[in-house]
Protein backbone atom coordinates (compact mmCIF):
# COMPACT_ATOMS: atom_id res chain seq x y z
CA UNK A 1 0.00 0.00 0.00
CA UNK A 2 1.53 3.74 -1.10
CA UNK A 3 0.32 6.80 0.90
CA UNK A 4 1.13 10.18 -0.70
CA UNK A 5 0.97 13.79 1.53
CA UNK A 6 1.05 17.08 -0.92
CA UNK A 7 3.60 19.77 0.10
CA UNK A 8 3.59 23.40 -0.62
CA UNK A 9 7.18 24.19 -1.95
CA UNK A 10 8.11 27.99 -3.13
CA UNK A 11 7.78 26.55 -6.79
CA UNK A 12 4.34 24.83 -6.69
CA UNK A 13 2.57 21.96 -4.78
CA UNK A 14 4.83 18.79 -5.11
CA UNK A 15 2.90 15.36 -4.63
CA UNK A 16 4.87 13.08 -2.19
CA UNK A 17 4.16 9.02 -2.16
CA UNK A 18 5.99 6.76 -0.17
CA UNK A 19 5.66 2.69 1.16
CA UNK A 20 6.57 0.72 4.06
CA UNK A 21 10.30 0.59 2.47
CA UNK A 22 10.74 4.17 1.69
CA UNK A 23 9.61 7.31 -0.54
CA UNK A 24 8.73 6.62 -3.96
CA UNK A 25 7.70 9.41 -5.49
CA UNK A 26 8.07 13.29 -5.78
CA UNK A 27 6.05 15.25 -8.27
CA UNK A 28 5.26 18.34 -9.17
CA UNK A 29 1.57 18.64 -9.63
CA UNK A 30 0.89 18.36 -13.55
CA UNK A 31 4.43 17.16 -14.62
CA UNK A 32 5.35 14.78 -17.38
CA UNK A 33 4.93 10.99 -15.97
CA UNK A 34 3.04 12.62 -12.96
CA UNK A 35 2.30 10.28 -10.35
CA UNK A 36 3.23 7.38 -12.70
CA UNK A 37 3.26 3.89 -11.32
CA UNK A 38 1.65 5.01 -8.01
CA UNK A 39 -1.00 2.93 -7.95
CA UNK A 40 -3.91 2.82 -5.26
CA UNK A 41 -2.83 4.92 -2.45
CA UNK A 42 -4.72 7.47 0.51
CA UNK A 43 -3.46 10.09 1.85
CA UNK A 44 -1.35 8.96 5.34
CA UNK A 45 1.30 9.97 7.90
CA UNK A 46 3.87 8.14 7.27
CA UNK A 47 7.18 8.72 9.17
CA UNK A 48 8.80 8.85 5.88
CA UNK A 49 6.69 11.43 4.35
CA UNK A 50 7.11 13.51 7.44
CA UNK A 51 11.00 13.39 7.04
CA UNK A 52 10.69 14.54 3.26
CA UNK A 53 8.47 17.20 4.06
CA UNK A 54 11.46 18.86 6.29
CA UNK A 55 14.14 17.50 4.15
CA UNK A 56 11.80 20.10 1.04
CA UNK A 57 11.75 22.62 4.00
CA UNK A 58 15.81 22.55 4.30
CA UNK A 59 16.26 22.27 0.61
CA UNK A 60 13.99 25.42 0.03
CA UNK A 61 15.49 27.28 2.46
CA UNK A 62 18.74 27.52 0.20
CA UNK A 63 20.59 24.79 2.33
CA UNK A 64 22.28 21.17 1.45
CA UNK A 65 20.25 18.60 3.93
CA UNK A 66 22.73 16.96 6.49
CA UNK A 67 20.24 14.04 6.31
CA UNK A 68 19.35 11.41 3.66
CA UNK A 69 15.72 9.27 3.44
CA UNK A 70 14.72 5.89 2.88
CA UNK A 71 13.70 5.83 -0.51
CA UNK A 72 11.73 2.82 -2.60
CA UNK A 73 12.58 3.36 -6.67
CA UNK A 74 10.07 1.48 -8.54
CA UNK A 75 11.50 1.05 -11.90
CA UNK A 76 13.28 -1.47 -14.21
CA UNK A 77 17.17 -2.56 -13.41
CA UNK A 78 18.85 0.19 -15.77
CA UNK A 79 16.67 3.19 -14.66
CA UNK A 80 17.66 2.13 -11.12
CA UNK A 81 21.44 2.42 -12.35
CA UNK A 82 20.85 5.60 -13.97
CA UNK A 83 18.61 6.99 -10.77
CA UNK A 84 21.62 6.20 -8.69
CA UNK A 85 23.77 8.00 -10.73
CA UNK A 86 21.87 10.71 -10.23
CA UNK A 87 21.45 10.28 -6.59
CA UNK A 88 25.46 10.50 -6.30
CA UNK A 89 25.55 13.89 -8.27
CA UNK A 90 26.60 16.18 -5.78
CA UNK A 91 24.79 19.26 -4.23
CA UNK A 92 25.05 22.43 -6.42
CA UNK A 93 27.35 20.60 -9.07
CA UNK A 94 25.61 19.45 -12.60
CA UNK A 95 26.41 16.54 -15.19
CA UNK A 96 26.19 15.93 -18.58
CA UNK A 97 23.99 12.84 -19.82
CA UNK A 98 26.98 12.48 -21.82
CA UNK A 99 29.31 11.86 -18.50
CA UNK A 100 26.42 9.55 -17.06
CA UNK A 101 26.80 7.33 -20.42
CA UNK A 102 30.48 7.40 -19.96
CA UNK A 103 30.43 6.45 -16.19
CA UNK A 104 27.59 3.62 -17.38
CA UNK A 105 29.82 2.26 -20.47
CA UNK A 106 32.95 2.20 -17.82
CA UNK A 107 31.35 0.13 -15.62
CA UNK A 108 29.68 -2.42 -17.87
CA UNK A 109 33.19 -2.48 -20.43
CA UNK A 110 31.71 -0.82 -23.35
CA UNK A 111 32.99 1.57 -25.54
CA UNK A 112 30.50 3.66 -25.56
CA UNK A 113 26.46 4.09 -24.10
CA UNK A 114 23.57 6.14 -25.25
CA UNK A 115 22.95 9.20 -23.62
CA UNK A 116 19.64 9.23 -25.27
CA UNK A 117 18.86 5.86 -23.30
CA UNK A 118 20.70 7.71 -20.03
CA UNK A 119 17.67 11.02 -20.82
CA UNK A 120 14.92 8.53 -20.74
CA UNK A 121 15.88 7.12 -17.75
CA UNK A 122 16.61 10.09 -16.24
CA UNK A 123 13.33 11.70 -17.40
CA UNK A 124 11.27 8.99 -15.53
CA UNK A 125 13.15 9.21 -12.71
CA UNK A 126 9.86 8.68 -9.79
CA UNK A 127 11.61 11.17 -7.14
CA UNK A 128 12.30 14.41 -8.19
CA UNK A 129 14.46 17.08 -6.32
CA UNK A 130 16.02 14.33 -3.96
CA UNK A 131 16.89 11.78 -6.78
CA UNK A 132 18.17 15.50 -8.54
CA UNK A 133 17.41 15.28 -11.88
CA UNK A 134 17.79 18.88 -12.37
CA UNK A 135 21.66 18.45 -12.09
CA UNK A 136 21.64 17.18 -15.48
CA UNK A 137 22.83 18.83 -18.66
CA UNK A 138 22.95 18.68 -22.21
CA UNK A 139 26.11 18.42 -23.91
CA UNK A 140 27.49 22.56 -23.96
CA UNK A 141 25.69 23.50 -21.40
CA UNK A 142 22.28 23.08 -23.08
CA UNK A 143 18.96 22.80 -20.78
CA UNK A 144 17.40 19.91 -21.96
CA UNK A 145 14.49 18.60 -20.87
CA UNK A 146 13.03 18.48 -16.98
CA UNK A 147 9.73 16.81 -16.57
CA UNK A 148 8.40 19.48 -13.81
CA UNK A 149 9.20 21.92 -16.64
CA UNK A 150 12.26 23.68 -17.28
CA UNK A 151 11.18 26.46 -15.58
CA UNK A 152 11.62 24.28 -12.57
CA UNK A 153 14.98 23.03 -13.49
CA UNK A 154 16.52 27.02 -13.39
CA UNK A 155 14.79 27.58 -9.81
CA UNK A 156 16.63 24.69 -8.39
CA UNK A 157 19.73 25.12 -10.62
CA UNK A 158 19.84 29.04 -8.96
CA UNK A 159 18.70 27.78 -5.61
CA UNK A 160 21.96 25.95 -5.48
CA UNK A 161 24.24 27.92 -6.97
CA UNK A 162 24.59 25.69 -9.80
CA UNK A 163 23.01 27.90 -12.33
CA UNK A 164 25.59 29.36 -14.96
CA UNK A 165 25.64 31.82 -17.37
CA UNK A 166 26.84 29.82 -20.15
CA UNK A 167 23.58 27.39 -19.80
CA UNK A 168 21.33 27.45 -22.97
CA UNK A 169 17.25 27.03 -23.38
CA UNK A 170 16.31 25.04 -26.38
CA UNK A 171 14.68 26.43 -29.16
CA UNK A 172 10.99 27.04 -29.55
CA UNK A 173 8.90 25.25 -31.11
CA UNK A 174 9.37 27.12 -34.94
CA UNK A 175 12.42 27.94 -35.03
CA UNK A 176 12.83 30.88 -32.32
CA UNK A 177 13.93 31.12 -28.67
Amino acid sequence: MQYTARYASPLGDILLAADAVGLTGLWFLGQKYYAAKLGEASEGRLPVLEQAARWLDVYFAGEQPDFALPLHLLGTPFQQEVWRELYAIPYGHTVTYGEIARRLAARRGLPHFSAQAVGSAVGRNPISVIVPCHRVVGAGGNLTGYAGGLDKKIALLKLEGAYRDDFHLPPKAGGGR
